[in-house]
């Protein structure tokens, strides 16, 4: 158990310093909004450019590991929005922002640092793949229908191109792009450049939880404690576990692989959750779940490290 803590501890050390320099206004708002742009549009493209860089793009575009994470985040999302439509009977709006929250997480911020720790340089790899299914994936299948839901005249084709247009401009993908073309040239980078991108990677996942922690400063439930409650069971428990049962239907799945599956599948949902939901009139709800998950993953990864250790199944944390 303190193996486990030894390697959580230091990560939620690190979430609390940024809450606690919040609370104590060492650090505003707005300073604190400038290390999120440094950490978005920065340190995480540099960190996915080395990753599909630093291996050969073979190794890096692993199918059975789309197959388990994607199909399984697929899973999450459907399911989530069956039950807020079907038997909740909330808007497709309302649907789509609490089943996003449900099946898309915090890679960069928390699913990295945390698989870093205990996996070491395979995390990046994982976290490049991560990168291409929530972002090509599950987030736009998530906004398109949000945005169908609010019926806005503009139809499935006008919804579907502003979506398209807001992704071209995601600074991750942009990355993604960027290392894509580099590991199909084959050529090395330049040593200056390549020590700049390996800076501006190393930076990405302490400057992250810093992040998180001092957006979770302010946050208040406000008796959401309903829906709140579904996302983050939803998040935290049922996406891991759709996780682990796609994984285990494929033949003979590296240990290293589902293990990074699950670590990442235990982060909560993404940051940018709140920016989402505020868009479609839920900002309270995102941003409580947002707060609840985050301090509830505290629990679960610890829980799924201590399984994980005493299991043949996954690489020994």
């Amino acid at each position: 158990m303190l193996d486990i803590l030894a390697i959580t501890t230091p990560i939620f050390a690190i979430i609390g310093l940024g809450y606690l320099a919040r609370a104590g206004r060492i650090i505003g708002h707005e300073p604190l909004q400038g290390i999120g742009i440094f950490v978005m549009y920065f340190a995480l493209p540099a960190l996915v450019i080395r990753a599909l860089t630093q291996n050969p793009l073979g190794e890096v575009f692993d199918p059975d590991y789309l197959l388990a994470y994607g199909a399984g985040s697929l899973v999450v999302f459907a399911l989530g929005l069956a039950f807020t439509l079907g038997l909740e009977h909330k808007p497709l709006g309302t649907g789509a922002i609490q089943a996003l929250g449900m099946s898309a997480s915090n890679s960069g911020f928390i699913g990295y640092p945390v698989a870093a720790m205990v996996l070491g340089s395979p995390a990046a790899m994982f976290l490049a793949l991560n990168m291409l299914i929530e972002n090509l994936l599950i987030i736009p299948l998530a906004l398109t229908l949000a945005e169908l839901g609010r019926q806005t005249g503009k139809g499935f084709r006008g919804t579907l191109h502003q979506t398209a247009l807001r992704l071209v401009r995601n600074p991750v993908l942009i990355g993604l792009l960027i290392g894509v073309l580099l590991a199909v040239m084959g050529r090395p980078i330049p040593a200056p450049l390549a020590k700049g991108i390996d800076m501006l990677a190393s930076a990405a996942g302490p400057a992250a939880l810093f992040v998180i922690g001092g957006s979770l400063y302010g946050l208040r439930p406000k008796g959401m404690v309903r829906d709140m409650g579904q996302i983050a069971i939803g998040k935290l428990m049922l996406h891991p576990l759709a996780v682990f049962g796609i994984s285990l239907l494929l033949p003979d799945i590296d240990p290293l692989l589902l293990t990074g599956a699950l670590l990442f599948a235990c982060a909560p949902m993404i940051s940018v959750y709140p920016i989402f939901g505020q868009r479609f009139g839920l900002s309270d709800i995102t941003a409580a779940a947002l707060m609840v998950s985050t301090l509830g993953s505290f629990v679960t990864i610890s829980l799924m490290l201590w399984l994980m250790r005493h299991s043949s199944l996954f690489v020994t944390p």
